[in-house]
């Protein structure tokens, strides 16, 4: 998982190497004359918009492994992703980019996709722009159950991840937590080894909604984009992974979000306090480390959603 206004350090596209413009240029079907970065999110790459020499306009999104080892294999599983959806995107009209092609330069890997004529949800969220997000999630999980392309269960994508509390007991940065966090641990631990079970089910997932993976059109569509951690479970799991980022941006606390969401009203209290407590070991671990490489703000986000989510685990326990 990855996430106000912190930013990865993004790469100007004339800092990319002449022969991965090239390459990118190719599967534009065009050189590309212009390009302006785009705010927001978390990838040290490039994310910009293009226009080519046809008149063609794409998005880019390409990045190096010598800036972040990982980041060239989270474009790549997007790509698999999107290009295993490209018949639905085509023909049911889902509300995701389509995909253009790839350039694989090693240590380079970029994405070319649609240009979505588009704005980010606004900060603090606007209550409009939150029911049109939730209801383009609620569209998706019917159009998306069951899940149409193979992808790993959340169960399994998650499970390395959602071992926060269960990390922390046993480790010497329990000294670092929050008094609650301290007298709750062992509490904590126990059920956050059950999130799994609440969380299993075959919708395809984002599993990854935040306001920088949105774009809200001019005819009042939501557009959800960055899709590498694509997976299959209970379709309320979309809204509820959604909520933190949501509450610290300035909407709603999460009984009333998932009040807004079909999908989130279906998930019993048991489930949710499950998974929320995953969430909040998930944040509280990781805002204790280290920032990844090119990738400085990072921890802050984190920490910000794990004070919303610990919040929510005290009321909910």
């Amino acid at each position: 998982m990855s996430w106000p206004a912190a930013e990865g350090r993004r790469v100007a596209w004339e800092d990319v190497p002449a022969g991965v413009r090239a390459a990118v240029g190719d599967v534009c079907g065009a050189r590309v004359v212009e390009a302006r970065t785009q705010p927001g999110g978390f990838s040290p790459g490039v994310a910009a918009r293009v226009r080519c020499a046809n008149g063609a306009r794409w998005f880019v999104k390409a990045v190096s492994a010598q800036v972040n080892p990982h980041s060239p294999g989270m474009h790549r599983r997007e790509g698999q992703n999107l290009a295993a959806l490209a018949p639905l995107i085509a023909g049911r009209r889902l509300p995701i980019p389509r995909l253009r092609g790839t350039a694989d330069l090693d240590p380079w890997f970029a994405l070319v996709l649609d240009d979505v004529d588009g704005r980010h949800p606004g900060r603090p969220w606007l209550a409009a722009d939150l029911e049109q997000v939730l209801a383009a999630l609620d569209r998706l999980a019917g159009l998306l159950t069951p899940a149409p392309i193979p992808v790993p269960a959340v169960t399994e994508l998650f499970a390395e991840d959602f071992t926060g509390w269960r990390s922390l007991a046993q480790a010497p940065e329990q000294d670092r937590l929050d008094p609650w966090s301290r007298a709750h641990l062992d509490e904590l631990a126990a059920l956050e080894s059950t999130w799994a079970a609440h969380a299993a089910g075959d919708t395809l997932l984002h599993s990854d909604v935040r306001a920088d993976n949105l774009l809200m059109t001019g005819d009042g569509a939501v557009v959800v984009v960055d899709w590498p951690h694509a997976c299959r479970g209970a379709a309320f799991v979309d809204p509820l992974f959604f909520a933190p980022s949501v509450a610290m941006q300035g909407g709603p606390e999460l009984a009333e979000l998932l009040g807004m969401s079909r999908s989130g009203r279906s998930a019993q209290r048991q489930s949710v306090t499950a998974i929320v407590c995953a969430l909040a070991g998930y944040f509280t671990r990781e805002a204790l480390r280290p920032p990844p490489p090119g990738l400085p703000t990072l921890r802050g986000f984190q920490a910000a959603q794990g004070e919303v989510a610990r919040r929510w685990l005290a009321w909910l326990i």
